[in-house]
């Protein structure tokens, strides 16, 4: 098994969030989402937003993706604003349902971006069948979502993402409305992927053993309002295989992690 990877050092930060807060106001009632949030996130780490329904995790994942402006302190990815980056197509998102369409192919699926980025044809048919093979549904090219069970679908959801080539992967509770047996398939396939592609994944849930189980680090977010109180290595070694939730590491991991929401 390899060594967890060791970030020491500074120089290779991808993403620096400076103080961030979000308060959102209807002219009436004013609610803070967000305070204060500091965090320095290097390229290729697996980081993983947990925390309780509330607490924020969400919101701090859709300001780096640009999907809203923070109201106060400072987020910067590569150097830029979220908007840049987003401009410059430094990343990609993955939400909770694959939101796949129903009259296109998985291939055709998978090239709506590019087609959208007027790639050319036979650029769109490599990209998608790179992703299709790096996802493991090569086979399924030509079927449709509904044809798909769940996990294939979010799978090529994955793939989608990827296609337009980003450096950093942002996802939002993406197995959280699948069966255990599933979730697990996939946890492997993603970190199989992650492997392979070497970019920056941002990982909310509010599940402690994913969070442990795919993370190198896990950033505990606190509710009421939102706030960082914790950031907890994971130096399991890798690959990460499902044996390894049955060690004595693990579980003190978990028990590490569970504790950090003590007192908050």
């Amino acid at each position: 098994m390899e060594k967890e990877r060791k970030v020491i050092s500074t120089n290779d930060i991808e993403i620096k969030l400076n103080h961030v807060g979000m308060t959102y106001s209807d002219g009436v009632n004013v609610t803070k989402a967000l305070t204060d949030v500091t965090l320095d996130i290097h390229k290729g780490e697996f980081i993983s937003l947990l925390g309780p329904s509330g607490c924020g995790k969400s919101t701090l994942l859709r300001i780096i993706a640009n999907l809203l402006d923070n109201t106060d302190g400072e987020v910067l990815i590569e150097g830029m604003t979220p908007k840049e980056a987003r401009l410059a197509r430094k990343y990609a998102m993955v939400f909770q349902a694959p939101v796949l369409y129903e009259w296109r192919t998985i291939r055709k699926n998978i090239e709506l971006p590019l087609e959208i980025m007027k790639v050319s044809k036979i650029d769109r048919m490599e990209t998608s069948k790179a992703m299709l093979d790096l996802v493991g549904l090569s086979k399924f090219a030509d079927h449709y979502p509904h044809e798909l069970s769940g996990g294939m679908q979010q799978r090529v959801g994955i793939a989608r993402a990827f296609a337009v080539k980003p450096e950093i992967l942002l996802m939002d509770e993406p197995f959280s409305a699948l069966d255990e047996f599933t979730k697990e398939k996939l946890h492997i396939d993603l970190l199989n992927i992650w492997r392979k592609t070497n970019k920056t994944v941002i990982f909310v849930t509010h599940n402690i053993q994913e969070a442990v189980f795919l993370s190198n680090r896990i950033c505990v977010l606190s509710p009421h309002p939102g706030r960082l109180s914790a950031v907890i290595d994971v130096n399991l070694p890798r690959p990460r295989t499902m044996d390894m939730k049955n060690t004595q590491e693990f579980t003190e991991l978990v028990a590490k992690v569970r504790g950090s929401f003590e007192g908050v």
